[in-house]
């Protein structure tokens, strides 16, 4: 195999940064796979608000990734570097992407691939890599989360939100959850939430109390940031731990410090696209060994909302913006 082969490809390109209508079908070429590669023939791809962000022109691929929007996907592999030893062509697999996902097939280092897990279809697959390897990353390893102990996740709906729910209930910790609808608080505590918190009609930060003793939350996962992050320094326990993921409230806000010492809080934060290969790695991992038997015996199963063939990626961009969704938004790129 070489890497000189061309493949031609159809993708959805930006066209200049704004709104949903700039992503438009294109046709182009696609190289072979480096030694450490696989290309993957995608059968599927899903849509995250970073791809939303980059669409805006406010979050660029880092250094060498593909400007072709979309994070993760799922396919079948077409051809293998010549150091990979783990996949074989018609392998069925899903991918973490720093870029290029929504295409009808991308290259992507091998360990940052695992195998489609049995029983999920292409379109289940593609809502996998990115919200589980954030969630893995975010509550487990930075924020440490325990068996017995309890999160509280903002967006509790999300991708991000359902697939933390039903990882952290599977591994035995209580959650907490807000959301902005009644549907969505019961679609919460349907996947194993224990407490579902309608931020329009309650006080996340009493409720919390109440569901506690008054004694906080351990980990709370934080994607709304804005006035929720002195309210987050309330709502934690001693030595709790806040990660923070996104702003959709804004980053910045006014914060008195004091209960970040007195109760020895940690607000920490990550971004995943731009980490280096080794470190994903590390997480795909850790997810194929502590996640993947849990998909696989039927105890978390992704949740998706809908799906739009590739050439209407731009309505999966108008449905994530609207924030009436439940769960994933995938796009179908091939026979999925």
């Amino acid at each position: 195999m070489s890497i000189d082969q061309k493949y031609p490809i159809e993708y959805i390109a930006i066209s200049k940064p704004g709104e949903a209508e700039v992503l438009i079908p294109a046709e182009g070429n696609i190289g072979g796979p480096q030694s450490d590669e696989v290309l993957i023939s995608v059968r599927a791809a899903g849509v995250n608000r970073p791809d939303i962000l980059q669409r805006l022109g406010k979050y660029p691929p880092p250094a060498g990734a593909s400007p072709i929007p979309g994070l993760e996907v799922a396919g079948v592999v077409e051809a293998v570097g010549t150091n990979v030893t783990r996949f074989s062509k018609g392998d069925s697999v899903v991918a973490l992407v720093p870029g290029g996902g929504y295409a009808s097939m991308v290259n992507v280092d091998a360990t940052s691939a695992l195998p489609l897990p049995s029983g999920l279809s292409f379109v289940q697959g593609a809502a996998l890599p990115e919200t589980f390897f954030t969630v893995w990353h975010n509550v487990f390893q930075r924020g440490g989360l325990l068996p017995d102990e309890r999160l509280l996740i903002h967006g509790g709906s999300s991708g991000i939100g359902t697939t933390a729910i039903q990882i952290a209930s599977a591994l035995g910790s209580r959650v907490a959850i807000t959301a902005g609808s009644a549907n969505k608080c019961d679609a919460c505590l349907e996947l194993g939430a224990d407490l579902a918190i309608n931020y329009k009609t309650e006080d996340f930060v009493e409720a919390i109390g109440d569901w506690t003793n008054g004694k906080g939350v351990n980990v709370i996962l934080d994607m709304v940031g804005g006035d929720y992050t002195p309210r987050n320094y309330q709502a934690a326990a001693m030595d709790g731990r806040i990660v923070q993921i996104a702003f959709l409230n804004g980053p910045k806000t006014e914060v008195d410090f004091r209960p970040l010492m007195m109760k020895r809080l940690t607000h920490t934060g990550s971004t995943l696209r731009a980490r280096s290969i080794e470190f994903k790695a590390t997480i795909a991992s850790d997810l194929e060994k502590r996640v993947w038997p849990l998909i696989e015996s039927g105890d978390i199963c992704p949740v998706i909302e809908a799906t739009f063939p590739l050439h209407e990626a731009f309505k999966a961009h108008q449905t994530m913006e609207a924030g009436q969704h439940i769960g994933k938004l995938v796009l179908i790129v091939g026979d999925a």
